[in-house]
């Protein structure tokens, strides 16, 4: 992890999709920062700073994210463990509207940014899994499509766990 870090904090935001794709970092350097629930997946930050964050997401089997956007942030997610489904939808009228789904396994990176329009990831493993979550810069905030109320809302986003590398440097 060292090494993407490291990089992501050398160059400027246009150079993250390169970097992203060209460092390989072994499954195994990804177990210190998981933590898991039944309830929900979990957000665990890796790195953060102004510029951007790194998130690893622990999906049980069958948990789901809400249709949501990224603040006007750019996202890329690299599938570290098992298969995740992306849904993209439009807003319309009448609610979101589905017009693309990918299915994504270890390995595979997809990007997103809120004009392409707003999306959900899924796991459809028959196990748990885990993505690394690249956003450039942080998003503290996202609009979240509430299925109950058919409607948008802006949700204020929180780490479930965060890294004590991380604690470390912001302690300096």
């Amino acid at each position: 992890m060292p090494a993407l870090t490291a990089a992501l904090c050398e160059h400027e935001q246009t150079a993250y999709n390169k970097i992203i794709r060209s460092v390989l970092i072994p499954q195994e350097a990804f177990e210190v920062f998981c933590s898991w629930s039944e309830e929900c997946y979990t957000r665990n930050c890796i790195f953060e700073n102004e510029n951007f964050e790194l998130i690893l997401i622990c999906w049980e089997k069958d948990q789901k994210t809400p249709i949501h956007d990224h603040d006007g942030e750019e996202c890329w997610v690299k599938v570290i463990d098992g298969t995740l489904k992306e849904t993209l939808y439009k807003e319309t009228s009448g609610g979101p509207t589905q017009f693309k789904s990918t299915i994504s396994v270890k390995g595979t990176i997809s990007y997103m940014i809120d004009f392409m329009g707003y999306h959900k990831l899924e796991n459809i493993s028959d196990r748990r899994a885990m993505s690394l979550h690249l956003y450039a810069k942080p998003i503290k905030k996202c609009n979240v499509f509430d299925d109950q109320k058919q409607a948008f809302s802006t949700k204020t986003l929180s780490f479930n766990t965060v890294s004590s590398a991380f604690k470390l440097i912001q302690d300096i």
